[in-house]
């Protein structure tokens, strides 16, 4: 009897062991994407097992390259950055057919997450996204529409740079509002190892 007891706590504490082990190993393979840009770099980690279409959707305009010489076109101190759409003479780059929103009720619109930008149609998102720079509760399903922002990541790393691109100073560019006076161009933004 004692041995069964002992051999049950061993096999339970191996399982216990393992499944720790897999799900840190599981946590350090999602992916992440270094944004290099003219304000500094920073990098975010992607949530495929909580928003699978929009980070597959995402990751494949990261590896055309489509978001490389791509400006934060909209700046809003007190709410977030957007970019990723525009080039630095506010033309808007050919995107691939839109992505059916995918609103997780795990990932909030908190200060520091990557969400999905969108028209009035809820499933309009296409290439651009935004950071919330505060935490934007208004933008969680079922507000501010009915629908939600989609999230799917978060800032891990240089949310210092997010700060100084939300502190730029902004004006109308044509149709336009809250453009940076001062282009912040999106060098590259590629898988981080």
């Amino acid at each position: 009897m004692k041995f069964a007891r002992r051999h049950w706590l061993l096999a339970t504490l191996a399982l216990g062991i393992s499944t720790l082990f897999a799900t840190a190993h599981a946590e350090s393979n999602t992916p992440k994407v270094l944004f290099q840009t003219a304000a500094g770099n920073f990098t975010v980690e992607l949530y495929p097992e909580k928003a699978p279409k929009t980070v597959e959707n995402f990751l494949q305009y990261v590896k055309d390259k489509h978001y490389n010489g791509t400006i934060f076109h909209r700046v809003i101190p007190n709410f977030m950055v957007q970019g990723g759409g525009f080039s630095p003479e506010m033309q808007q780059k050919a995107t691939r057919p839109p992505v059916p929103l995918e609103v997780n009720s795990k990932l909030k619109n908190n200060r520091g997450t990557i969400a999905m930008a969108r028209t009035s149609d809820p499933n309009s998102a296409t290439a651009q996204f935004f950071i919330n720079v505060v935490d934007n509760q208004n933008l969680n399903a079922p507000r501010p529409d009915g629908y939600g922002y989609a999230v799917f990541g978060e800032v891990i790393q240089g949310m210092d740079v997010v700060d100084k691109i939300r502190s730029t100073p902004t004006t109308n560019s044509g149709m336009y509002q809250d453009v940076p006076r001062t282009p912040i161009v999106i060098n590259s933004a590629t898988l981080a190892p």
